[in-house]
């Protein structure tokens, strides 16, 4: 079974956040000033059980979602995380993947491939200790986070690596983070720094183009671009002309994909959210925790799909102006990414 919006846009994968909460307080995501110690986050009955998240996740993969991947918050903080990749590794889904920082994955690494997690995608944004420190929220060296990544991969977990490049904080990192992950065969995707939420101070002129990445790499790898792996991919590829690998561009800002957008979000709470930049979700927790049937919720999911009318990315800056059509955006922490 196949379900599509109203740009035609199939719904082929899931994003399930499994927690709001982080140990990490990065700029970009989760402000030091905004989530600090009398932050509220979601009390632990709000938060959707190992159960709840394996009953919708099958309700999806009916529907014809082929790709899972959980995310947070920091997943790696939920502690029965083995136990929900264990549900949702048994549902059939082509790939099941995690996104984490990758502070905590050095001793779960083994335990989540053993559960059944296919792949792993960490973020790093420099591979210097006092700009990662400032970059976080000062929770973390780069240590921890390379020792994660070395042990994903001594387990068998396929690893990617995502560094979100800022104007003015991190650019200069980039090279560094290329020449390391390239000559240890990991895929280093690079992301623009997005608009996402209304916390993260936001501003374009902090936006490092994928052309400009592509220049500065250039000047010391050539690069080629090749086909995506698959229809809707998000990262545009480039391998390197001497054969060591490839890397990505995420570039929702100056290269917007919306046309191929085939992602659904489910945040920590149960709520349903059809673009990253969503300013409302659909509450599919109180369905869960209803009398209804799977066959009513997965009407009601499908219903929700075929209105999708989402393209934030493509109408940013234009006459449909998302500051007024969309309003306050949910926060990136909040579903994942």
């Amino acid at each position: 079974m196949a379900i599509y919006d109203q740009h035609n846009r199939i719904m082929r994968d899931l994003r399930i956040s499994v927690t709001d909460r982080c140990n990490f307080r990065c700029r970009y995501c989760m402000p030091e000033e905004i989530f600090g110690k009398d932050y509220t986050f979601l009390s632990n009955e709000h938060v959707l059980s190992e159960a709840e998240i394996g009953r919708m996740a099958a309700i999806f993969v009916g529907l014809g979602t082929q790709k899972l991947r959980i995310t947070g918050g920091e997943p790696l903080l939920r502690k029965d995380l083995a136990s929900i990749i264990e549900r949702l590794s048994s549902l059939g889904a082509d790939d099941l993947s995690l996104t984490t920082n990758g502070s905590l994955l050095a001793r779960k690494a083994t335990e989540l491939k053993a559960a059944g997690l296919h792949r792993i995608t960490v973020s790093l944004d420099s591979l210097e200790d006092d700009l990662f420190l400032k970059m976080n929220g000062g929770r973390s060296r780069v240590k921890p986070v390379l020792e994660g990544i070395d042990a994903a991969a001594a387990a068998g977990l396929s690893v990617k690596v995502n560094m979100v490049v800022q104007r003015g904080f991190n650019e200069d990192a980039v090279v560094p983070m290329v020449n390391y992950f390239r000559e240890r065969g990991h895929i280093l995707r690079l992301v623009e720094y997005m608009d996402v939420g209304n916390t993260n101070g936001w501003n374009r002129e902090h936006v490092v183009s994928k052309q400009e990445l592509l220049d500065r790499i250039g000047e010391h790898w050539p690069l080629e671009a090749i086909a995506p792996n698959y229809e809707g991919e998000v990262a545009t590829r480039y391998r390197f002309t001497d054969g060591k690998g490839e890397i990505g561009f995420i570039s929702s800002v100056t290269e917007a994909f919306c046309g191929s957008c085939t992602r659904a979000r489910l945040s920590a709470e149960g709520r349903l959210y059809t673009c990253l930049f969503a300013t409302k979700g659909h509450d599919l927790r109180a369905l869960l925790r209803s009398d209804l049937s799977d066959d009513d919720i997965a009407q009601r999911v499908s219903d929700i799909w075929n209105g999708r009318h989402d393209r934030y990315s493509l109408d940013r800056g234009t006459e449909a102006a998302p500051d007024r059509q969309y309003g306050s955006k949910v926060e990136m922490s909040h579903i994942g990414g």
